[in-house]
């Protein structure tokens, strides 16, 4: 079950690729702002479908739920905004190594410190090593 599980993630990354580019080319006939709205107005459509005959979930729980768990939307609008007004500019390759990296720190101090209610796991030597690689191959990636 854990490879399909990979699986799945490693076709979202593809999807995260494809998706940059997609929405960049948008951006620049129809906007920035108005290119990330679009792709959102787009896929809350396709969401809204698979909720209805999928959804086997409690919309109403929304209202529960602590406020904070409600930023995702925000977080998102961010990301694909970003995305939209930096991939024309830098490249996908540049965008998606440079949001990997981000993703990577970020992730390994939220397991580290167990942030947002997620399992604690300490960072060791070789993540420190591997994130700091990660940052020279940026560097190297964009240098012109």
């Amino acid at each position: 079950m854990q490879w399909v599980m990979m699986l799945l993630i490693f076709i979202g990354g593809i999807a995260v690729s494809v998706q940059s580019s997609v929405n960049g080319g948008l951006g620049q006939k129809v906007g920035v702002f108005e290119g990330a709205f679009v792709s959102f107005l787009v896929g809350t459509v396709a969401l809204f479908l698979v909720m209805l005959f999928f959804g086997k979930g409690n919309l109403l729980q929304v209202f529960q739920v602590p406020k904070w768990q409600l930023l995702g939307g925000l977080l998102g609008a961010f990301y694909v905004s970003t995305m939209v007004l930096a991939v024309p500019r830098v490249g996908v390759g540049a965008a998606i190594f440079t949001l990997i990296t981000a993703q990577l720190l970020t992730s390994s101090l939220i397991d580290h410190f167990g942030w947002l209610g997620m399992k604690q796991i300490p960072l060791d030597w070789q993540r420190i090593a591997g994130m700091g690689l990660m940052i020279v191959a940026i560097l190297l990636y964009t240098k012109r």
